[in-house]
């Protein structure tokens, strides 16, 4: 059996301490990863894991291993990097980053890089909650803050906006009964949409060296942004949006850009990932892609 998918077979029980939290991490099946860890005990002569039907834990012997097999790795992957005479890109990535995000930006330059590198694969986990990224063999989190998890490595690729939208429907309706909105004051009249992740029900706006924080009424909440995005659409109130998601539909109409002089917070795009040591060559290659298609390509 291949060692280095052996090793790494074996790093990541140690891990997950499950058989087959593991299976389902690296796309196996259960007995394969039970072969690869039988065919390590056997190629070092000794128990690594103590296995019960509750509970998976290192020996003394695979505590001792644990490190050096780490460090042996890490030297194999260098060697196949060196010995990649062609210097193509290949293997898998997993990326985690948000729903909205996810379908209206990323994708379009995931294409792009998959199309330079043919023999890279792409696995994307879409979900707006922050993801434990060794917990779920997640190699890069694309996450939208203003502070990142301070545990992982983070390097700033694009600079979030926000607008503050909502459709002619909704604000010629509220004009005839409560008027329009010509400060943010007024926006404690009208019914607005809750985003649960980002100042659910206080709004932060400036314009110059003015600052107001409103207090705003959210009927409806929700934990993602494209839910509100259509909530919008459909008359149903105003909403605190990324630009990339709305600047389409302001462009096209369908939105109206609600107080434009006003400015939400701006928030950074990050590109995380846990370590820089055992960074692939494919990961850092897509974070580059990634700041440089976005920069190319503003929403």
């Amino acid at each position: 059996m291949d060692r280095v998918t052996a090793a790494k077979v074996f790093i990541d029980v140690a891990q997950s301490r499950s058989f087959s939290r593991t299976a389902d991490r690296l796309n196996m099946s259960r007995p394969m990863v039970t072969r690869y860890i039988e065919a390590m005990e056997d190629w070092l002569k000794t128990r690594l894991l103590h296995r019960t039907t509750r509970k998976i834990s290192l020996t003394s012997a695979g505590e001792n291993c644990l490190k050096d097999i780490e460090r042996w790795l890490e030297d194999a992957d260098n060697i196949t990097a060196l010995a990649n005479t062609d210097n193509e890109l290949a293997g898998g990535i997993k990326v985690t980053t948000s729903v909205s995000f996810g379908f209206s930006q990323l994708m379009p330059a995931i294409q792009n890089f998959m199309r330079l590198y043919p023999k890279v694969r792409i696995d994307i986990d879409l979900e707006d909650s922050a993801a434990d990224l060794t917990e779920k063999s997640i190699d890069l989190a694309i996450r939208i803050a203003s502070n990142p998890d301070p545990s992982l490595i983070g390097k700033p690729i694009a600079v979030c906006e926000s607008a503050l939208v909502a459709s002619t429907a909704y604000l010629e309706k509220v004009r005839e009964t409560i008027g329009g909105i010509q400060h943010p004051k007024d926006l404690v009249n009208h019914q607005c949409l809750g985003y649960k992740n980002f100042e659910r029900h206080i709004w932060h706006l400036s314009q110059g060296d003015q600052f107001e924080s409103i207090s705003v009424n959210c009927r409806l909440t929700a934990n993602e942004a494209t839910a509100l995005l259509h909530a919008a659409l459909n008359d149903g109130g105003i909403s605190l949006q990324p630009t990339y998601l709305v600047n389409r539909y302001i462009k096209e109409g369908r939105l109206c850009h609600v107080l434009p002089d006003w400015k939400p917070k701006d928030l950074s795009i990050y590109a995380l990932y846990s370590s820089r040591k055992h960074l692939p060559p494919t990961v850092r290659a897509l974070i580059d892609h990634l700041e440089i298609y976005f920069k190319d390509n503003p929403w």
